[in-house]
């Protein structure tokens, strides 16, 4: 049996400035139909970025579909038309200061596949240089480091909610004696 869904219809329900919402009238594998409401995002990319001392750059946010402050590696959404690697160094440098030379893809993920198309691109940073924080005029959040030795304490006391950050900070403890 095929997997695969034949969208019949699309009705656009709402266009954002983050994100669009359509409804599919789809045929499914079995020939039956059902309805797919789909939000629809241009992608987003963040950074795990390690300074020369060996800490691990965060940002804590308070994020308002959780009604909470969460603690974030440094992160933001794609411009129209603009390469991942370009958004990750920008967001990068707005949000903390810092300047990565390089960049390396650690890897991309769906957060919510069941109704998002977003695809996060996960970048890993190193030899950094400071240089200055420049917050979007409704961007708020607090700046801290974290010693790499603290982030496997980090993700088993439950502290770090976030997917991405989550898949981060595993990728560097899986990593960590090829990232000194």
């Amino acid at each position: 049996m095929k997997l695969t869904e034949e969208t019949i219809s699309k009705e656009n329900i709402y266009n954002g400035r983050i994100i669009n919402l359509e409804k599919h009238k789809v045929k499914l594998p079995n020939g039956k139909t059902s309805e797919r409401e789909i939000v629809l995002h241009n992608g987003a990319v963040s950074v795990l970025a390690i300074t020369p001392e060996n800490e691990v750059i965060v940002v804590e946010q308070f994020r308002k579909a959780m009604e909470k402050t969460l603690i974030e590696i440094p992160a933001g959404k794609l411009e129209v038309g603009e390469e991942r690697e370009s958004a990750a160094l920008r967001e990068l440098e707005e949000e903390t200061g810092y300047i990565a030379d390089k960049l390396e893809l650690i890897g991309e993920v769906y957060g919510c596949p069941g109704f998002c198309n977003e695809k996060v691109s996960i970048y890993i940073a190193k030899d950094l240089t400071e240089g200055k924080v420049n917050l979007d005029e409704d961007e708020f959040l607090h700046l801290s480091k974290i010693p790499v030795e603290k982030i496997k304490s980090l993700l088993l006391s439950q502290e770090i909610e976030d997917a991405k950050t989550m898949i981060a900070f595993q990728y560097l403890l899986l990593n960590y004696n090829h990232s000194k």
